[in-house]
Formats: C-alpha cells, structure tokens, sequence
C-alpha cells in the first residue's frame, strides 16, 4: 500500500510507480493512442491504483481515475525492448503495444497480433509498468522522460 501525506506542503511521495515507455520514432497520434491503450490494462490488472469516483459541486458523477501520476517516457527501439525484458524479469505487471497494433481494429485482431509472435521478436512500441518506485526506475533506466 502505497503512503503519501496530503497535510501541509508535505508532498504526496507513493511507494509504487506507473510508467509508460513509448518508442521515440512515433508520430503524435502514435503516442497517444498507444499511451490511452496501455494505462488501460493497468487500471485492470492493478485496481489498487485506481482511486475513487470524482462528483463535481452539482453531484455529477464522474469515473475514477489513477490515484498517481503516470510518468511517460520515450526511448529508442533497444532501448525499450531493454526495459521490456527487465519488466519480465522482475515479474511487474506491464501492458505491450506492438506495431502490429496499427493495422488492427478490434481487440480480438490485437490479441491474435502479439499470440502470433514469440516474445523476443516483438517488435514494441510502447510498454506500461506498475511497481515499486525502485524497480520501476530500473526497468525504465535509459529512457528519458517525453518532451
């Protein structure tokens, strides 16, 4: 469980991170979509980081969202393919996007897009993680934050 202080100035400091690594020869539509696609399999692997539902003054109710920022970085292709295998190595839940993903247009086609191809020869073009700070900074070590 995460701790963090909300009193005073203290800043709020989690004990976990998210991360998201996208390849750096991505166009802007790119990243995004890939970015939306990744968080998305976090919010339901991890439902911990998940926070409450917002309500505006009027009462409206809106979804909730991440408790923690998420931190998004870019990298080149061997870099992110790096990150990827210590993600696996230290077993943190983690999200893929590979670039077959484009040429898809249902959830079915993407999942028969990554069973197709062995691990090692994905060609990846975005990675979200959820771990310890720690560990986290280690699977993302290379990559810089995006512009």
């Amino acid at each position: 469980m995460d701790t963090a202080s909300v009193s005073g100035d203290v800043p709020v400091r989690f004990d976990t991170k998210i991360a998201v690594v996208l390849r750096d020869d991505l166009e802007p539509w790119q990243r995004l979509n890939v970015t939306a696609f990744l968080v998305s399999g976090l919010g339901t692997a991890v439902p911990e980081v998940v926070g409450e539902p917002y309500e505006d003054a009027d009462a409206v109710a809106y979804l909730p969202m991440f408790r923690q920022p998420v931190m998004v970085f870019e990298a080149s292709k061997e870099t992110l393919t790096a990150a990827h295998g210590r993600a696996l190595s230290r077993a943190l839940p983690r999200a893929i996007f590979t670039s077959d993903l484009f040429a898809t247009g249902n959830d079915r086609d993407n999942r028969a897009a990554v069973r197709a191809v062995p691990t090692g020869a994905l060609d990846l073009v975005g990675l979200a993680v959820h771990g310890p700070r720690n560990a986290v900074d280690k699977v993302v070590k290379g990559a810089r934050m995006h512009p």
